[in-house]
C-alpha cells in the first residue's frame, strides 16, 4: 500500500497547530542508520487510509520527495472528540532486519462447522490478533484461520493455527493460548434443564397431595363430637 508524504520544515505545537489547520497531519519517520524525519501528509487521504486494515499490518510504501522508502505504521494519534488525526509515526523497514508486528486474526468457515450447523453452537474469539516476528518479506496482511473442523466443547488453541511460511508467534505468558472457543446457545441449556424439572415434579407433588387429605379425615370426628354433645 502505497501514500505520499512532504518534508515538514518546522516542529513544536505552534507550528503543528498551524499545519492542522490548513488540512495537514504532523509525523515523524525514525529507524535504521538514518536519522528521524519530520514529515507532513494530507489529512483526508491519511483518514481513509487508516480505515484500511491493510495499512495497519503491512509493510507501507512512503513517496517523499521523489523517492520510495518502505515503512511501517507505528503509532496513531487521535483528537479526544473531533475526527482528527493528530499525529502519526513510521518506522523505517530494514529487509534483513526481523519485525514486531501485531497481524489481525480472519476467521473463516465457521459456518460450515459441525458445531455450529449441528450442535446449536456459539463461536467465540478470544484473539483478535497475533503478535510476530518475521522478515519485512514475510509479513503477512493477516492470518487466515479455517474453523470448519470445530466441535461442541472443543477449543482452538494456537498450536492448531497454520502461520504463513517464515512467521513465529510471539506469546507472551501461556505456551499455547485459546484462539477460539466454543459454546452452546444459552436457549439449549436452559430448555434442558426445564425438561429435567418437569420429569421431577409429578413425584415431588404426589407426597404433599395426601397430607392435606389426612388431616380433613381428622378434623371431620371433632366435628361429630361437638354436635353430639
Amino acid at each position: 500500500m502505497k501514500f505520499v508524504a512532504f518534508e515538514r520544515a518546522k516542529q513544536g505545537t505552534g507550528a503543528s497547530r498551524r499545519l492542522r489547520i490548513t488540512g495537514k497531519t504532523p509525523g515523524i519517520v525514525y529507524g535504521g542508520d538514518t536519522q528521524p524525519q519530520l514529515i507532513e501528509i494530507d489529512h483526508n487521504a491519511l483518514w481513509h487510509a487508516l480505515k484500511k486494515e491493510a495499512f495497519h499490518s503491512s509493510v507501507l510504501e512512503m513517496e517523499l520527495g521523489g523517492t520510495t522508502s518502505k515503512v511501517l505504521l507505528r503509532d496513531v494519534q487521535y483528537h479526544p472528540f473531533r475526527a482528527e488525526v493528530v499525529h502519526i509515526d513510521f518506522q523505517r523497514v530494514d529487509a534483513k532486519t526481523k519485525l514486531h508486528m501485531k497481524v489481525p486474526f480472519h476467521f473463516v468457515k465457521a459456518e460450515e462447522s459441525h458445531a455450529v450447523k449441528f450442535e446449536n453452537c456459539i463461536v467465540n474469539h478470544v484473539m483478535s490478533e497475533l503478535d510476530i516476528s518475521c522478515f519485512p518479506a514475510d509479513l503477512p496482511e493477516f492470518i487466515e484461520v479455517d474453523l470448519s473442523e470445530l466441535k461442541k466443547g472443543v477449543s482452538l488453541h494456537l498450536s492448531d493455527v497454520k502461520l504463513p511460511k517464515g512467521v513465529t508467534a510471539v506469546v507472551h505468558g501461556k505456551k499455547d493460548p485459546v484462539v477460539v472457543s466454543v459454546a452452546v446457545v444459552g436457549g439449549e441449556e436452559q430448555a434442558e434443564a426445564a425438561a429435567a424439572g418437569a420429569e421431577g415434579a409429578p413425584a415431588a407433588a404426589a407426597a404433599p397431595a395426601g397430607e392435606p387429605a389426612k388431616a380433613a379425615d381428622a378434623k371431620a370426628p371433632a366435628k361429630d363430637d361437638k354436635k353430639k354433645k
